[in-house]
């Protein structure tokens, strides 16, 4: 073969490496402003239970983190005060974090801060965490590595061009190890859930999405609407299950069925935040595939912003002025970071699929890593092998000395005698996961501080004082029998402290 020949062959290789494992940064600037926005939601969505997960006075006080993660315990920046407050001004403090994330001033010192304030928070009370939270702070992590506000933000107008210039040669799209990290944190979501779905039978049988629906616990906002026609669900139990078996072409596929599939993936994520209740998963995910989007995709996007593109940058550039620290010392900085930034992402994507590869069982775990952790206990399982049979309900009951009773979850009257089949789903995805892993795992310490905080939650809907509070746990078969079983799970007069 010619030099020629050999070198053209070499060039066709490294464009389609850059092709399939770079990212846009365009992708790079739409995925800062989906995290920045996830980040906002998510803090909404807590701040609502504030009280009840992350203060001495709702269900999880410090004092019970520390008998259960004690090293967690003095990590974490929430754990240092239980005040309602302290936690208040933490939350402001990471919506600011997150605000600034999104439009990108101080990019990586915002990235940064947004990691740490996350980090810290869902080491405050981590049964109340799903596969989610556990997306978005790895998305979080590897976007340190990468110029999350080389384009689409404030830090590239007030540099007065694209700061792309300063974090590599390709003005274009950002490739090396980080590039394929980011990827690859999304894609082994995708494949390893795929592999556990396929041990098991209701995927394989199409039952596993009729299941899923029966769990009304799960439902969403319109949950109850979905049409309980078993062809229908047959079909979208297989679809899922090929399109998760399909996610590899996210990276081997280029263009059209690459965007295709993104297209597909993030479609499907958006239909079930509105029909299962699963915080901000599906967010998350979607904004975990915009990086696999083709430059095609953000050709388009970028000429339909060309309108308010001079606007923003006419509005941000004369307030704020160039910065003062010396071009050479800059050049220094970044010049160490393109050297170092990428070995670190080289031996994070090779821990990342190790990991992974040890969680599915694919290699045996070495000794020396089953002595202080279960790889398989932080698979991606969702749903799988097969989702549950038994639809877990809960009834919370706060009842007065004058006899009347309110919901102690919900707030509203109930009858003075509920049967079961008065149990309710819960307020949120976050009280569902932490009652049900305490009605998995019940504990004394942590029974009796939910039993405390329900005391409290139910006074302030009774119009008389609360003497009494139980809590069971109802649990409905739906894999054919519909037998119910009640569970108590505890009970505790509120006068006593």
């Amino acid at each position: 073969m010619s030099e020629d020949g050999s070198r053209s062959w070499a060039d066709r290789l490294r464009a389609a490496a850059s092709e399939r494992l770079g990212v846009d940064r365009r992708a790079l600037a739409a995925l800062r402003i989906a995290l920045g926005v996830v980040l906002l939601v998510d803090l909404g969505l807590r701040a609502r239970n504030l009280t009840a997960f992350y203060t001495d006075s709702g269900a999880l006080p410090r004092s019970a983190l520390a008998e259960v993660y004690p090293l967690v315990a003095r990590v974490s920046l929430h754990a240092v005060s239980g005040d309602p407050q302290v936690i208040a001004a933490l939350f402001a403090l990471a919506a600011v974090a997150a605000a600034a994330l999104a439009v990108g001033h101080r990019t990586r010192l915002a990235t940064a801060a947004s990691l740490v304030l996350l980090a810290s928070l869902q080491a405050r009370n981590p049964f109340v965490l799903n596969a989610g939270d556990t997306h978005l702070l790895q998305l979080l992590g590897v976007g340190l590595l990468c110029p999350l506000g080389s384009r689409w933000s404030i830090d590239a107008v007030r540099r007065g061009r694209d700061a792309a210039d300063r974090d590599g040669d390709d003005v274009d799209r950002f490739v090396g190890p980080a590039s394929a990290l980011l990827l690859a944190v999304t894609l082994v979501v995708y494949v390893s859930n795929a592999v556990v779905k396929l041990r098991g039978t209701a995927w394989t049988g199409g039952e596993a999405i009729g299941r899923v629906f029966r769990l009304t616990y799960l439902h969403g906002p319109f949950g109850g609407l979905v049409p309980e026609t078993p062809g229908l669900l047959a079909a979208a139990t297989y679809g899922w299950l090929g399109l998760l078996a399909a996610a590899p072409l996210l990276v081997l596929a280029a263009r059209r069925i690459r965007t295709a599939l993104t297209a597909i993936f993030v479609a499907t994520h958006l239909a079930m935040a509105l029909v299962l209740q699963i915080g901000v998963f599906p967010l998350v995910s979607a904004a975990g595939l915009l990086p696999f989007l083709p430059s095609a995709v953000w050709d388009d996007v970028e000429t339909r912003l060309d309108a308010v593109a001079p606007r923003l940058r006419q509005a941000v550039g004369p307030h704020h002025a160039p910065r003062s620290e010396p071009v050479a010392e800059i050049d220094r900085v970044a010049s160490v970071g393109r050297r170092v930034l990428p070995a670190v992402a080289a031996v994070l994507l090779a821990a990342l699929l190790c990991w992974n590869a040890l969680a599915l069982g694919l290699v045996a775990t070495p000794e020396p890593v089953a002595a202080v952790s279960d790889p398989a206990e932080s698979g991606w399982d969702m749903f799988a092998p097969d989702p549950p049979t038994t639809d877990t309900l809960v009834l919370a009951t706060a009842a007065t000395a004058e006899g009347s009773r309110v919901d102690a979850l919900h707030g509203d009257a109930v009858a003075t005698d509920r049967p079961p089949s008065d149990a309710r789903a819960y307020p949120t995805a976050r009280w569902r996961k932490f009652l049900t892993l305490l009605a998995d795992s019940p504990e004394s310490a942590r029974t009796r501080h939910l039993l405390a905080h329900l005391c409290d939650r139910a006074s302030g809907h009774a119009d008389a004082e609360i003497e009494r509070v139980t809590v069971s746990i109802v649990s409905v078969d739906i894999g054919g029998g519909d037998e119910t079983q009640v569970r108590p799970l505890g009970g505790r007069r509120c006068g006593d402290r």
